[in-house]
């Protein structure tokens, strides 16, 4: 009982991830990797491009496995939106539910097999009353690398062919 009480004083854990389904990608060719998140109801986030220098953005970090590299993350835009605790002041945050995009490019030296991919998002969640210490939610997805598909042979006419 007094464990969920001081969870409820901290702010608790306010941003949940869907579980990723594993991720088919090619070796050799970048993919991307979809990541769903959600900010339980009666909170926000600020976005990864917060209104104000001393808000501290949401962003994801990821640590990928040898031969795997990660290249763009692509942010959705926030919503600018106005609260109780600065009623004068719009903050671009999310809120519901919201999605990441990671671009993910398994290199032609990978291991064709199924790889974890972890990281963690950062982030400050506020309600309309204030706003709580930065937490850190663990990331993990799966890609599964497969080799290149078959070479195939221009389509070349035949010589003996006549128009």
């Amino acid at each position: 009982m007094l464990a969920a009480v001081a969870l409820a004083q901290t702010g608790g854990p306010s941003v949940e991830m869907a579980p990723a389904g594993i991720t088919p990608m090619l070796r050799g060719k970048p993919g991307m990797v979809e990541l769903n998140f959600r900010v339980k109801q009666g909170f926000h986030i600020n976005s990864n491009h917060p209104n104000s220098p001393y808000l501290i953005p949401t962003v994801l970090k990821l640590d990928a496995p040898t031969d795997i590299a990660i290249g763009k993350v692509d942010y959705p835009a926030g919503r600018n939106l106005s609260f109780a605790f600065a009623p004068d002041e719009k903050l671009n945050v999310y809120s519901g539910d919201f999605a990441v995009k990671v671009t993910v490019h398994p290199l032609h030296t990978v291991t064709p097999g199924k790889y974890n991919v972890r990281g963690q998002l950062r982030y400050q969640a506020c309600d309309d009353r204030a706003c709580y210490p930065p937490r850190n939610l663990p990331v993990l997805f799966e890609v599964q690398v497969k080799k290149t598909g078959a070479r195939t042979r221009p389509n070349r006419q035949s010589p003996h062919v006549h128009s």
